[in-house]
């Protein structure tokens, strides 16, 4: 007899958390393994916001428990940030809700919109937590598959009439966990466009709004002239952009009907963050986002040294626009999980393999530029000894 769930007992391994246990074995060992699989920034927070946390956990009025909903500060800086960035004017009473980082967010919000039975349009390759949150929710996943041809960006062509009648949600992520694809605003037109034809939600995961290079700058799907009448919802984080993983922090903007959904159920099940890291947040989306800049220089010199790195040594790979991330191609016929171990293994080089985002990240691996400059150098150093 099994105590467990059926639903949990169906739901396989989360990928990345095997390798990470692996990585620490290896560890354990005494082996010097190199971490490009998880996307965490190892840039630290910016000093202006661990002294605002710092001089607002003194204060005894914000030890007790957060508003539902989250802070009034927090949730005001986002409808700020929308004003100033995007031209977007939100209300922080009825369209705004804080979430403990956008992945719980996310999962949450599938639970607040799917019923067993439900089809959910998922992109593939895609982050994993919309495919786990709806199989959790009893739904069924369309997969909405992307190709490299289009830089990733969603070919709605491509999927037939009757999944788009079916379905009552669609996912999008943009820029592009895993490859670093990005889009125009035509693409989230496009999606609106359908929505309002077929009759289903939008959703639209912005972890990566911020991390952007050169001259591009990431649109909101909230952006799209009548967005908010519409049943869409977008979610922030302020993890990739302020190196702020730890800190869980996130928010969700968009329709008030189900912004108020998500904050219906959430308030059944968990609490907003600790009102000092609200407060902490709201003050970095107040700011000039010149830290999020110096980030994104950072991570592009990364890139265009990555780049170099792998081009050199044979493996296939393109430069992007957005995330900190690269999505290389496995090189002869290996499956990228055999990939990932046998680079783990022979260099201790942690990598995520493509199949951990779905069928289509098949014969694709994922890294992160989540390393200085001296450790690109080991890299390099490793994989030339290592054989393809």
């Amino acid at each position: 007899m099994t105590f467990v769930s059926n639903k949990l007992a169906q739901l396989p391994p989360y990928l990345l958390s095997v390798f990470q246990k692996r990585k620490q074995e290896l560890l354990a060992k005494g082996v010097d393994v190199i971490d490009l699989g998880i996307g965490t920034p190892d840039r630290k927070t910016p000093d202006f916001i661990v002294e605002a946390l710092m001089n607002e956990a003194k204060k005894p009025e914000n030890h007790r428990y957060s508003p539902y909903g989250g802070s009034m500060d927090f949730r005001k800086a986002i409808a700020e940030f929308y004003k100033r960035r995007y031209g977007v004017l939100l209300d922080p009473e009825t369209e705004v809700v804080t979430l403990v980082g956008s992945k719980e967010g996310i999962a949450h919000f599938i639970q607040t919109v799917v019923d067993p039975g439900d089809r959910v349009i998922i992109p593939d390759p895609g982050f994993p937590v919309y495919r786990t949150a709806t199989h959790l929710a009893g739904g069924i996943v369309e997969s909405l598959p992307l190709n490299p041809e289009r830089d990733y960006a969603p070919d709605f062509d491509r999927l037939s009439k009757s999944a788009l009648e079916g379905a009552k949600l669609l996912f999008l992520n943009y820029p592009h966990n895993p490859t670093g694809g990005t889009v125009g605003i035509g693409s989230f037109v496009e999606a609106i466009t359908l929505a309002g034809n077929y009759r289903f939600i939008v959703a639209h995961d912005a972890a990566y709004d911020l991390v952007t290079f050169g001259d591009y700058k990431a649109p909101s799907l909230l952006q799209v002239p009548g967005a908010l009448e519409m049943p869409v919802v977008e979610f922030g984080s302020l993890s990739k952009s302020f190196n702020m993983t730890g800190w869980r922090i996130g928010y969700a903007v968009g329709n008030k009907e189900l912004i108020q959904a998500l904050a219906r159920l959430k308030t059944n099940i968990d609490t907003p963050p600790f009102l000092p890291i609200q407060k902490a947040a709201a003050l970095a989306l107040q700011s000039d986002l010149s830290t999020v800049k110096e980030n994104n220089k950072v991570y592009e010199i990364r890139m265009e040294k990555m780049y170099r790195i792998f081009t050199e040594l044979g493996f296939e790979t393109k430069k992007t626009k957005g995330t900190f991330y690269m999505w290389i191609k496995v090189p002869g016929n290996k499956s990228s999980i055999d990939f990932a171990h046998q680079l783990l293994d022979e260099t201790g080089i942690v990598v995520t393999p493509g199949i951990a985002f779905g069928e289509k990240g098949e014969g694709h691996f994922r890294i992160s530029l989540t390393v200085g400059e001296d450790v690109m150098e080991e890299i390099h150093r490793r994989l030339k000894n290592f054989s393809l």
